[in-house]
């Protein structure tokens, strides 16, 4: 049995389906109701909270590996307690979906909850994998209304290029970790296979959509107040500092998701053509 939790999220959602392809037992666990876990065979769907970590207890039982993964990078979890939690239900593997800036960033207000859970996760006495994440391209996600609507793209730094990461990548390399010995004490950073541009992004996107879309650059003061109706006020600080100057290893394309999976990352655009369909 394997416990995954973040279940109705970007990659959570996702590792479970691509566990359950391969014949494993899963327990999706969700904080809530709202966006219930996908509903497949072999998997079983139960509510915890990180927070809380004796209401994870429960779906624990009968589990030897766990993906972790804690919203707002970590600030309100108690790695030692939920680590804990899991050695006492006889977990015996952790794959943490944590964040490349708990890496380049580790002192940083925004990212050093998740660089502390880590070094919990390397102390617990489990067999443990670090997934260091860049950023995501589902990310593009949040201009579906003004594409809708407008056929407009709003985003700061038009011009600063990163290589974002599919999320199937991260779940694929998540499942491996999870079913796989030979990951065991690794820590894997997972970027797309080039670096692209938001600018660069919206034309890919307006290629897959077969129609042209206007890129509007945003300033930084104006791009932060829309992150604050998302985020708490560090990580939108923090995301806005790797968006707008990012550090050499920031921008690095990672070889780990083509070394586990052997084949490469997901490129933009091909992820654009795949999802074109959300965007219309």
């Amino acid at each position: 049995m394997i416990v995954v939790t973040g279940a109705t999220g970007n990659v959570g959602r996702l590792l479970v389906e691509s566990l359950t392809e391969s014949g494993h037992a899963v327990t999706a666990v969700s904080r809530g109701v709202t966006s219930p876990p996908p509903s497949l065979p072999g998997v079983t769907p139960m509510v915890a909270d990180l927070a809380d970590a004796d209401s994870l207890a429960p779906a624990l039982k009968g589990a030897d590996a766990l993906f972790l993964l804690v919203s707002g990078a970590g600030a309100h979890v108690d790695g030692e307690a939920v680590l804990q939690t899991a050695v006492d239900a006889g977990i015996k593997r952790v794959v943490l979906q944590s964040s490349q800036a708990a890496g380049t960033r580790p002192s940083a207000v925004s990212h050093a909850p998740l660089a502390a859970l880590e070094e919990t996760v390397r102390s617990s006495g489990l067999e443990w994998t670090v997934l260091r994440p860049g950023g995501f391209t589902t990310n593009t996600f949040a201009w579906i209304p003004s594409i809708r609507a407008q056929r407009k793209v709003f985003s700061p730094f038009g011009d600063v290029a990163l290589p974002a990461v599919d999320p199937l990548d991260i779940a694929e390399v998540a499942a491996a970790a999870l079913t796989e010995h030979s990951h065991a004490g690794r820590t894997y950073v997972l970027t797309g296979p080039e670096a692209t541009s938001p600018r660069q992004r919206a034309e890919f996107l307006a290629a897959a959509l077969g129609e042209p879309l206007e890129f509007v650059e945003l300033g930084r003061e104006q791009a932060r107040q829309q992150m604050l109706q998302l985020m708490p006020e560090p990580v939108a600080d923090g995301t806005l500092a790797i968006l707008g100057e990012p550090l050499p290893e920031e921008v690095r394309i990672s070889p780990d998701v083509e070394k586990v999976l052997d084949r490469p990352a997901t490129s933009f655009a091909s992820w654009a053509s795949r999802n074109a369909d959300a965007f219309r």
